[in-house]
């Protein structure tokens, strides 16, 4: 069984067992957190797909870790007018494991 879930802004596919990195989210390390904005819940023929979420359904997870991206660094120029800029971002994700998919 699977759920598509919404969190930061985003959408992931996931399931029991699964490790994934989605944007930051306020917990401790090793805290259950529950996740209820499930978009849809299932697997083959027994899906089911909420109008915007699915009532009742929620995902646990488990906080594995705390902390940051890789630094993206950002480069603007204009040729011939002496105007470099240079600018990193270093974005902060939480790293959770999904425990259980409840419909």
């Amino acid at each position: 069984m699977y759920a598509v879930i919404k969190t930061g802004g985003k959408q992931y596919r996931v399931a029991a067992g699964e490790k994934l990195k989605v944007e930051q989210i306020v917990a401790e390390i090793g805290q259950q957190i529950t996740i209820d904005q499930v978009l849809a819940v299932g697997s083959g023929a027994d899906m089911k797909v909420g109008s915007p979420l699915v009532s009742g359904a929620t995902v646990v997870a488990t906080v594995l870790a705390q902390g940051r991206h890789d630094k993206v660094r950002i480069f603007k120029m204009r040729r011939r007018k002496h105007y470099q800029k240079r600018q990193g971002h270093r974005q902060a994700f939480t790293e959770i494991q999904i425990s259980a998919v409840n419909a």
